[in-house]
């Protein structure tokens, strides 16, 4: 036997075939397109399934785990880096004996494309604001990768085609980009030399506050595609403030400061996510859809 139950709790974004798919391991599959608002409501959606996808947008904390006993997957329809990271409380689940397994590198092509438009429409002056007096092209710009993950490799190899002078900084050093021509340097020392800044971290990082603001100054730029804000926001809407300064984000940069933060001057935002694209659901659900064999095939866990 299989599941009894399988629920995806909010709008995962799954595409066909994979959600078809679905069903090789459940007769009852449920899917819900919209986003529940309160942990009850998610409660009740769960009942009695043994297992549950959920996207980014859903926190399943412990009250949910805890209230769902017969709980035995949790697939995470959205990157899985670390557990501080997630909006599922793993510590949670393995207590339980509930395992979660999430996904990497679906969405990182849209927002490659993302960073670049924008950069090339800000420097060129090809939308509402223009960055300097005269339009400017890529080549020669100086360009820093907080986070140097697939999405920062990508990023920067496709800064390089367009003659950017590229910079990074990460926790470890990464030889392989580096033999490309990417150059590593400290935080401080990155923000001193780069007048485009550009972060791709794990959500709830917070590595740009007063200080570094400081020393990065200002006729600059900050591009930020991560899950939440990963600067200080009060200290970013005062650096804003100061001509020349530009923020590029997509919806999901801004978090719970969406509203806040998309109405300032010189804030360049879209309402989209920048990764979900076509392509990349379907590379996400492939993706959700073998992690759910990988459990049977580990587990050997057969529901019912």
């Amino acid at each position: 036997m299989n599941f009894n139950k399988i629920v995806s709790v909010d709008n995962t974004g799954l595409a066909e075939p994979h959600r078809s798919r679905l069903y090789n391991f459940s007769e009852k599959v449920i899917f819900h397109e919209d986003y529940p608002k309160t942990n009850a409501e998610i409660i009740n959606r769960i009942g009695d399934a043994q297992c549950v996808l959920v996207s980014w947008n859903t926190p399943i904390d412990k009250e949910v785990i805890n209230s769902c006993p017969n709980l035995k997957y949790i697939g995470m329809c959205c990157s899985l880096i670390d557990e501080k990271s997630a909006n599922v409380d793993i510590v949670a689940a393995k207590e339980r004996g509930i395992t979660v397994l999430g996904v990497r590198d679906y969405g990182d092509e849209g927002v490659v494309e993302f960073v670049l438009s924008e950069l090339v429409r800000l420097l060129h002056g090809f939308g509402p604001h223009q960055w300097k007096r005269e339009s400017l092209e890529l080549t020669n710009q100086k360009i820093g990768i907080i986070g140097m993950g697939t999405l920062g490799k990508m990023l920067a190899k496709g800064a390089l085609l367009f003659g950017m002078e590229v910079f990074y900084y990460n926790r470890s050093r990464k030889v392989d980009i580096e033999n490309l021509g990417v150059k590593y340097l400290n935080l401080k020392d990155l923000l001193k030399e780069v007048d485009i800044l550009t972060t791709h971290l794990p959500k709830n990082t917070v590595i740009l506050g007063e200080e570094e603001f400081k020393v990065f100054g200002n006729n600059k730029i900050l591009i930020n595609t991560t899950l939440e804000p990963t600067f200080n926001v009060d200290i970013f809407k005062k650096w804003i403030e100061h001509g020349g300064n530009y923020g590029i984000f997509d919806k999901v940069a801004m978090g719970k400061y969406y509203t806040e933060l998309k109405g300032l001057d010189r804030v360049i935002y879209t309402d989209k996510v920048s990764g979900f694209t076509s392509q990349a659901k379907v590379r996400l659900s492939m993706k959700v859809v073998e992690n759910i064999e990988k459990f049977f095939t580990d587990n050997g866990y057969f529901g019912g």
